[in-house]
């Protein structure tokens, strides 16, 4: 499948859609207190980069990066439309945000993610990108619903 990645601003209604789906997917399946998902005015702010991924005119995922200082990014709002799912979305997007940390100078990126096993492919796909578990990182804090990862960039 050929898709096109690029850089939103996040005004398109299939953004907002996207979103709102995931938001509501993510609080249904964490606990409210450990649910990290920013709503679209949050990614709407200088240091967060927003990409879309798009197969002709169809928005079929997304991601987000957070610069939490001049080295350590926080990977961000990944989500792939349930259809899509399986099919190197994620991948491929993961693929073109670890390029642009490196061409940009970082050398981390960190995440967050749910514990239960309905993150697991999510947790796996971090896994083969290199990304490996550590503590809370920012402003996180230890907790049981929560997943914590990174990856030392070069």
């Amino acid at each position: 499948m050929e898709l096109t990645i690029e850089v939103d601003d996040l005004s398109r209604p299939a953004i907002a859609e996207l979103l709102s789906d995931h938001m509501r997917e993510m609080w249904e399946v964490s606990n409210p207190e450990s649910c990290h998902t920013l709503a679209l005015d949050k990614l709407r702010v200088p240091e967060v980069t927003f990409w879309s991924v798009w197969s002709g005119d169809e928005l079929v995922g997304c991601g987000a990066i957070k610069r939490l200082n001049d080295t350590h990014l926080e990977l961000k709002s990944m989500r792939t439309k349930p259809q899509y799912q399986g099919k190197g979305v994620g991948a491929q997007l993961l693929r073109h945000i670890i390029a642009y940390a490196e061409d940009e100078g970082y050398t981390r990126i960190s995440l967050e993610t749910g514990s239960s096993s309905w993150f697991d492919r999510a947790c796996n796909l971090y896994e083969k990108f290199g990304f490996t578990y550590c503590e809370p990182f920012g402003d996180y804090t230890l907790d049981p619903n929560s997943l914590f990862m990174t990856r030392t960039l070069p």
